[in-house]
């Protein structure tokens, strides 16, 4: 696809081309990562394609990740080889297709017993060894001292030596925004801030659905030959309308888990190398990541009964975040160190004999499933190999008839938005933010009006304008949260640029920026359970 000038998101356009009587070949419910890649492996196949999301586009896990771009190195410790060569595979082609929004990262070990150096160091040897071609360097054995240089942060009592690995890293939210973009580069209809309020229903089939515009409250009546369901942890409710409708109840397949991630500042994480700890005291890993020019420190992996659209952590997920970094770092990140929290949801998709209390055991691959009605329900996975999901997909709509179209998925090799022309070198991902984010459209926004009028963060005017004009931003949370990634970052500083973020979207879209809603999701960013 050669480089073309943005394509315009209106929302007046977009409500107007909704209205318009049409019966799409797919509607997708849901606009992340899955939602997402559906509608474009639908749409470059050249079938009418629509995607409705009730907020915005990533808003739940999607925009919550660890950052990385992985084959799965816990995945090969349980014999998951099949699984471990897909994501591998998946990784290089993201890479590939996105090289301004996910690059190679290399990763350090640190081992504190002689015994943990050969052991891991085998076990990612296997790993470049299941990667072949695709690896992207070498698995590299190292002494205390070159753990040191390449981790001066490191812990240095007791320190053995390492291993160095590779793997890769992204910006979530922003990828999620390539997708959809493409998507509609291709044909198809993407509207975020529209609920799918129900399925629409003929002869015990499933013939479209119905949505709602969040901000006018107008109804629209979509039919579709194929309906896809790909609304991650909250497929229950959509399938459960659905069973309810047809008489037949769906069983839950999803067992919510949260991952609770912790972000300060670089002097903690120095350099350009992450930090994987594959062993925690009770058994977990733990990544310490640059991103952006801070360090994303985490994961948990903890069951969760509710499904919170902004969930909270729990103190014992701090506690073990801090804790453990304490034991790794040389300078250990206390609470008041802490610049941003937030917690994403996965859905782990449950056998039908398991209540989902180990969350360990629980499948983190993709399940795709037709109900009798005909609709398709997609979830679990991870966004590395959300490519190969939504061809799965699109597989299964064809073995079911629920579309028709002679042609293979065209993805694999497909450049998404602003990767067009990518010049080599330049910033990276683990840099502070800026204009990289944008790849080869970053001459488009310094041609905005207040191209080079900085708010902050990396944030400036001329960002926030292409955000409303090009990237479907509507509210300040779009902006701060996802378009930018500075409430990821630094909580405080993105509830300071708020009320002038919020002036110009109001000034370009009409329409009220939530501004004071941000200022409490803000602070919920902060907040961290005693």
């Amino acid at each position: 696809m050669t480089q073309t000038a943005p394509l315009p998101t209106r929302r007046e356009e977009l409500m107007a081309r909704l209205a318009e009587p049409c019966t799409y070949d797919m509607a997708v419910i849901g606009g992340g990562a899955t939602g997402l890649g559906v509608a474009l492996d639908a749409a470059t196949r050249g079938l009418r394609v629509v995607l409705v999301e009730s907020h915005d586009f990533a808003k739940g896990t999607s925009s919550r990740a660890t950052k990385l771009v992985h084959g799965g190195v816990r995945y090969l410790a349980q014999g998951n080889i099949a699984l471990v060569r897909e994501a591998l595979h998946e990784r290089t082609t993201l890479l590939n297709n996105a090289p301004h929004l996910a690059q190679p990262l290399p990763f350090v070990m640190p081992s504190y017993k002689l015994w943990e150096t050969p052991f891991y160091g085998v076990g990612l040897k296997m790993y470049d060894a299941l990667a072949g071609s695709a690896g992207l360097g070498p698995t590299e054995f190292l002494g205390r001292a070159e753990t040191l240089k390449l981790l001066p942060n490191a812990q240095p009592d007791g320190l053995k030596g390492g291993v160095k690995y590779w793997d890769g890293q992204f910006n979530d939210a922003r990828l999620a925004l390539a997708l959809a973009r493409t998507a509609a580069v291709h044909g198809a209809l993407l509207v975020n801030y529209c609920a799918a309020t129900g399925l629409i229903h003929e002869e015990g089939k499933v013939a479209g659905l119905v949505c709602e515009d969040r901000a006018s409250g107008q109804s629209f009546a979509l039919r579709a030959g194929c309906v896809v369901n790909a609304t991650g942890v909250w497929v229950d409710e959509l399938r459960s309308r659905d069973g309810e409708a047809t008489g037949r109840p769906a069983r839950p397949m999803v067992a919510p888990s949260q991952g609770v991630h912790l972000v300060v500042d670089r002097e903690f994480l120095v350099g350009d190398h992450a930090l994987m700890v594959p062993k925690t005291a009770d058994g977990r890993v733990l990544f310490g990541v640059p991103w952006l020019g801070k360090v994303i420190l985490g994961t948990t992996d903890t069951p969760r009964h509710d499904l919170a659209r902004e969930p909270s952590p729990f103190h014992e997920e701090i506690d073990f975040i801090l804790g453990e970094s304490a034991r790794y770092l040389a300078r250990a990140p206390r609470r008041q160190d802490v610049k941003s929290v937030w917690v994403g949801l996965r859905p782990l998709v449950k056998p039908p004999d398991d209540d989902g209390e180990n969350t360990k055991g629980l499948s983190r691959e993709h399940t795709v499933l037709v109900s009798r009605s005909g609709l398709v329900t997609v979830t679990g996975g991870k966004w590395t190999t959300y490519r190969a999901m939504a061809e799965d997909v699109l597989d299964k709509c064809l073995e079911k008839s629920l579309i028709k179209t002679p042609s293979k998925g065209r993805t694999a090799h497909l450049k998404l938005v602003g990767a067009q022309d990518m010049p080599a070198g330049g910033p990276r991902i683990c840099d502070e933010p800026g204009l990289h984010s944008y790849g080869s459209e970053a001459a488009w926004v310094e041609a905005m009006p207040d191209g080079g009028a900085v708010l902050g963060g990396g944030l400036t005017r001329a960002m926030v304008r292409f955000a409303a004009q090009y990237e479907y931003a509507l509210t300040v949370e779009d902006v701060l949260a996802r378009r930018s990634r500075l409430l990821f970052l630094d909580a405080r500083m993105a509830a300071s640029l708020a009320p002038e973020v919020g002036r110009l979207l109001q000034e370009e879209t009409g329409m009220d920026p939530q501004t004071e809603a941000f200022a409490a999701l803000a602070q919920h960013s902060l907040q961290l359970p005693a």
